[in-house]
């Protein structure tokens, strides 16, 4: 009996190891997948999805990309008019965004990657989704990809564990994890696009910085553990805080040509055709010199976004 006994103790040791084990890789997988994402003066958070994308005749390379807020880089947002055949043309371009990349050995801070990426799809905030896609310049600079929950509209009980991997306060703050629960599916706010935007409500912690970053199920989801979820863009404390469903991210990416940045299994387009893809949607250009509309819940859930602050007085 006292054998039966050791060896069934031994079995359940090395279950709860292997279980640690499983556990620690899926933290280490999102913080890999997790980035800072820096705009001029604003500092938020971004998630890496890599592609196998055709480049050339017969040449295919694997690409990132990175999903994050469209707040989050509207302040690299220009836009000009042109004549074109006697007729005005509105162009809308963007500054390339930074991504950082912290690096990590032995539980310590080494250093950091640093590179340049190009703003190939953007939803505005106030008369959109409030979503941005960005390529990343230098080509597979990691080969870790993010999964998606792409179950139809089915959504995540209330309850639900779930952790945020994101740059919380910014750089400062990179690849910082916190744990919380889906704590309201389906708030309606009011920003002032007319019938209202759909958000879930999580109440892991957020911090100005937090923006553009996942929100990814916890190991105890089974099978679906490390899958994104949604966004974080939007809060009023650390633990009441929005996220943009990824049924929403979805929905819009399937109108815009991009679902194929969600879900693996639709075929990617070739580079030429990625990169010719319209910035915008037509339904979501915002008409210039129109003053801001800040609603009363916009004011109440402003986003999480880090703002930096430049010294003009340094060399």
């Amino acid at each position: 009996m006292r054998h039966k006994f050791l060896a069934l103790a031994v079995c359940l040791s090395l279950l709860v190891q292997a279980t640690i084990t499983k556990a620690n890789d899926l933290y280490e997988h999102l913080q890999n997948i997790s980035v800072t994402v820096k705009a001029g003066y604003s500092e938020g958070s971004g998630v890496i999805i890599t592609r196998e994308v055709k480049v050339g005749p017969n040449k295919t390379e694997k690409i990132n990309f990175v999903w994050t807020a469209g707040h989050v880089v509207d302040g690299l947002r220009s836009v000009r008019t042109v004549i074109v055949n006697g007729q005005q043309k509105r162009i809308v371009e963007f500054k390339d965004a930074q991504i950082v990349k912290e690096l990590i050995e032995n539980g310590r801070r080494v250093g950091e990657l640093k590179m340049d990426a190009k703003v190939i799809k953007y939803s505005d905030a106030d008369n959109g989704e409030d979503l941005a896609l960005l390529m990343v310049r230098k080509r597979e600079f990691i080969n870790e990809d993010a999964l998606f929950f792409l179950e139809g509209d089915k959504i995540i009980p209330i309850g639900t564990e779930l952790y945020h991997v994101g740059s919380l306060l910014g750089q400062q703050g990179a690849n910082s994890m916190t744990r919380g629960i889906m704590s309201k599916v389906g708030r309606v706010l009011n920003l002032g696009s007319g019938d209202g935007v759909v958000f879930d409500q999580t109440t892991v912690t957020a911090f100005p910085g937090s923006s553009g970053g996942g929100v990814f199920l916890s190991e105890r989801s089974g099978d679906d553990a490390g899958k994104y979820v949604g966004m974080l863009v939007r809060g009023a404390g650390e633990g009441f805080n929005f996220i943009v469903p990824v049924r929403r991210m979805n929905s819009w990416a399937e109108k815009n040509n991009v679902a194929w940045a969600l879900d693996k299994s639709t075929d990617t387009p070739t580079l030429e055709e990625i990169t010719k893809l319209p910035i915008e949607g037509a339904s979501e250009k915002k008409k210039e010199g129109d003053e801001k509309n800040v609603t009363t819940d916009a004011a109440k859930f402003p986003f999480l976004i880090k703002t930096r602050i430049f010294n003009n007085n340094k060399p």
